[in-house]
């Protein structure tokens, strides 16, 4: 039982920008952290050796979970089919939704809970922020909120505190998450975000595009490396609720 009582934690760790962060948050609280990444052959799973490399520096434990024969069950999306290209523009733009893995988060969240649950962990962790919500319905606060109470059900009866799934960031900008990340002291230079997956980041797509923007508002050097530098895409972008 003393176990179950340590304060531990599991962070869904990307590789990105926004987990990363989260990891570093996550742990300036004091929890003991299982950092937990997902091989689900998307285009850019070099952000997973990033992942690696984060939690060998801070010596973390870390999983990564190999869900490559899921891939063709989760077709449809650029990030996972090979013939869709990668669209590029504003994060935020209608054109993102190509960018949008069925039923990605909630997947990843339910193993990340029962690893979590393995684990006496009383939390699980995840990086989702304010600019999620507009393409990707699994980042909005009502899936957390639901989800929170579905793997509190699900979980009941193993003699440890209500497990809760986090999302720190949810109502913060990307701008925000890089401030925060800052006085974290998170080596944004070891963190992957382009979806292309390329040598470098790409410049152009939306996660790049909002990585430029988030760096260049919270007024923090990115040291970021991009092939393309065109200006950011001035954009007014409605909330897409479907």
């Amino acid at each position: 039982m003393s176990e179950l009582l340590t304060k531990k934690a599991v962070v869904v760790f990307s590789g990105g920008l926004d987990s990363a962060t989260c990891l570093y948050y996550v742990r300036s609280l004091g929890y003991e952290v299982h950092a937990v990444s997902f091989n689900y052959g998307q285009r850019h799973k070099k952000e997973l050796d990033f992942a690696k490399d984060i939690c060998k520096d801070l010596g973390l434990d870390h999983k990564i979970v190999d869900m490559t024969n899921l891939n063709e069950l989760l077709q449809g999306s650029a990030l996972t089919t090979d013939s869709i290209d990668v669209p590029h523009g504003h994060y935020a733009a209608d054109n993102m939704k190509l960018t949008v893995v069925p039923n990605r988060n909630a997947i990843m969240l339910s193993i990340a809970t029962g690893y979590a649950v393995s684990k006496g962990a009383e939390a699980v962790f995840a990086g989702m922020h304010e600019g999620d919500h507009f393409i990707y319905p699994d980042c909005r606060p009502e899936f957390i909120e639901s989800f929170d109470v579905s793997m509190g059900i699900a979980n009941q009866g193993f003699g440890h505190p209500k497990l809760r799934i986090r999302a720190p960031f949810l109502e913060k900008t990307k701008a925000e998450i890089v401030k925060i990340g800052s006085i974290l002291d998170v080596p944004f230079e070891k963190t992957w975000s382009c979806y292309e997956g390329g040598e470098i980041h790409c410049g152009l797509c939306g996660t790049c595009q909002e990585r430029r923007e988030a760096f260049e508002n919270a007024k923090v050097k990115d040291p970021t490396k991009y092939k393309n530098l065109e200006p950011l895409e001035a954009l007014e972008v409605p909330c897409i609720f479907d």
